[in-house]
């Protein structure tokens, strides 16, 4: 036994430990779930590994509840694990893509199990009642699940970190170190063909490179100094923090989708996968069933793609709350050839309680950031009473607690769809369709 062995067996690893486990569940973050010292051990939370394998894995950070770790030697694979296809998918690299290990038909099943695995959990849904399953995003040449033409070049919007030398690059896993690439493997191919990584930028924080489904690609930057978020945040929060200047390309890219063309400012919110745009709108309307005359709520509604969808089905009234700036005026601008879409620019949460948005309501989309819609709106589209709800999430956390608080409230749902928009990622889209019980 080494000196870890003791200090692991004792309960004080420090990092730097190795230590041999075999790897269980996948777990909400890109990583599954491991225990050291048997089945009541210590738990620890394992990137870089698949259930099943038995693997030796570095511990990176301590808790005081559980541990970190790289699986850092394979010993036994599982018969999911390939060859990750970038060299910077690995330990100590870059820590954009977690599953890059995994066959394109196990990611779908690790998505679907840490899906099923937190509606059970955190929202007390029975994922078999709802037939759960995340499916691959359809398109011509995304035909099946392990088709390197799904996998890769997908990424129409992407954030590079500036290392201290002016060097471009991704960051590591929960680190702000940056990681200077030659390529990302699954950035849209039209941004792999800039030459943005072959330069150094001395006097820039961040760049970013937008490639839309309209054929414009343009590249921003942030000075050197400026305020604003951290690299690797999400693109168009990062945007709103802080000054871009535009280094190539159009002011505005036209994104297609819904049936129609977009205009939107390259920092503005859109969907990262060129296909999913229309199968969120898609799985939208066939949930909600729009009938003419009725009213709709698009919250946290960015440029008004949802709200345009339902309101060329009801030709009624529709209402767009957005509180980013540059959202608003997307909206304003796309919106423009329908004469009952309205924009309110305003916190969600803040809209309700103030009543800036006023019922009756049908129908009501809701698309929030990461964190989740939250409590107090919940229960404000619970009191609204419209005839169903399209709850668009991409965590699958925010959204069961979320769903779990509007079954508090008797609401019920009738149907969830998950997707898969963000293949090598840990990241899955899911659309859920409430009714009142």
């Amino acid at each position: 036994m080494t000196v870890a062995d003791d200090r692991l067996s004792a309960g004080e690893p420090i990092e730097g430990d190795r230590v041999e486990v075999v790897v269980g569940a996948p777990a909400h973050g890109g990583h599954c779930v491991a225990r050291i010292g048997g089945p009541h051990g210590r738990v620890v939370f394992v990137r870089h590994a698949l259930p099943g394998e038995r693997v030796t894995v570095e511990i990176t950070e301590i808790h005081r509840g559980y541990l970190r770790a790289d699986a850092v030697e394979i010993h036994e694979a599982s018969p999911d694990r390939v060859t990750p296809p970038c060299p910077y998918a690995r330990p100590g690299a870059c820590g954009g893509c977690d599953l890059q290990h995994a066959s394109g038909e196990a990611q779908l099943r690790w998505k679907t199990a840490v899906v099923r695995e937190q509606l059970t959990r955190l929202a007390g849904l029975d994922p078999d009642d709802l037939a759960v399953r995340v499916e691959a995003l359809a398109g011509p040449d995304r035909a099946g699940a392990d088709d390197p033409e799904r996998l890769l070049g997908w990424r129409s919007r992407i954030r590079y970190a500036i290392d201290a030398a002016g060097r471009p690059g991704l960051l590591q896993h929960r680190s702000h170190q940056v990681v200077p690439i030659d390529r990302c493997r699954i950035a849209h191919p039209a941004i792999q063909d800039l030459d943005v990584l072959a330069n150094d930028w001395p006097n820039v924080d961040a760049l970013q490179a937008v490639a839309s489904t309209g054929g414009d690609v343009t590249v921003l930057g942030r000075p050197s100094g400026s305020s604003g978020t951290a690299p690797g945040d999400d693109l168009a929060e990062a945007a709103e923090a802080g000054p871009l200047f535009r280094l190539a390309g159009p002011a505005e890219v036209i994104e297609l989708a819904a049936g129609r063309a977009w205009r939107i400012p390259p920092q503005g919110f859109w969907q990262v996968h060129p296909a999913a745009a229309d199968t969120l709108v898609d799985a939208v309307l066939e949930m909600l069933q729009p009938a003419a005359g009725e009213t709709a709520w698009d919250l946290y509604g960015g440029a008004g793609l949802f709200a345009a969808a339902v309101a060329e089905r009801t030709g009624g009234r529709v209402t767009v709350v957005e509180s980013s700036p540059t959202g608003v005026a997307a909206a304003r601008a796309n919106l423009a050839d329908l004469p009952r879409a309205e924009i309110v620019e305003a916190r969600v949460d803040v809209a309700l309680a103030r009543r800036r948005v006023t019922g009756p309501v049908d129908l009501v989309v809701l698309d929030p950031p990461r964190a989740g819609a939250g409590a107090r709106v919940v229960r404000a589209l619970a009191a609204a009473r419209p005839r169903a709800i399209a709850y668009v999430a991409c965590d699958p956390a925010a959204l069961a607690r979320d769903l779990k608080t509007f079954g508090s409230l008797g609401w019920r749902v009738a149907r969830l769809r998950a997707f898969d928009c963000f293949p090598m990622t840990q990241h899955v889209e899911c659309v859920a369709h409430l009714v009142p019980a």
